[in-house]
């Protein structure tokens, strides 16, 4: 079956740190360019960050630049997000999606959600108190 699963949502502190996990099951998650996706209550889903396929070019958006790094191990077949001074407004379902049609990780990031992903997971929630 093919299809990502998150894992590492929680809740936590503001000024705390958790860790996404998106895992890949039945395809390569090297052939796809990667991104993580939020949604919180009452408000769109908007791209975090994303990853690229061949040189692990990343991009974050302006709202969680420097405190959120996207990573991915081949190895693995896993692309983690790792999240440090977390603030109340980063709670959200977190989600990721994997697609071979965009070409650079702004893109997917900024446009993807228009052009629409080949896979989704069924998102973790992260839950930040002040």
């Amino acid at each position: 079956q093919l299809q990502l699963v998150e894992s590492g949502g929680g809740f936590v502190q503001s000024g705390g740190s958790l860790r996404l996990s998106c895992a890949a099951s039945g395809f390569n998650l090297g052939h796809y360019v990667i991104g993580w996706f939020r949604q919180a209550p009452g408000k769109e889903r908007e791209g975090v960050s994303c990853i690229n396929r061949d040189d692990d070019t990343t991009y974050h958006a302006d709202f969680v630049k420097g405190r959120f790094t996207i990573s991915r191990d081949n190895a693995k077949n896993t692309v983690d997000l790792q999240m440090d001074s977390l603030k109340p407004e980063d709670t959200a379902v977190y989600y990721c999606a994997a697609v071979r049609s965009i070409t650079t990780p702004q893109a997917m990031c900024e446009s993807g959600l228009t052009y629409g992903m080949d896979y989704w997971g069924k998102g973790a929630l992260v839950t930040v108190s002040s």
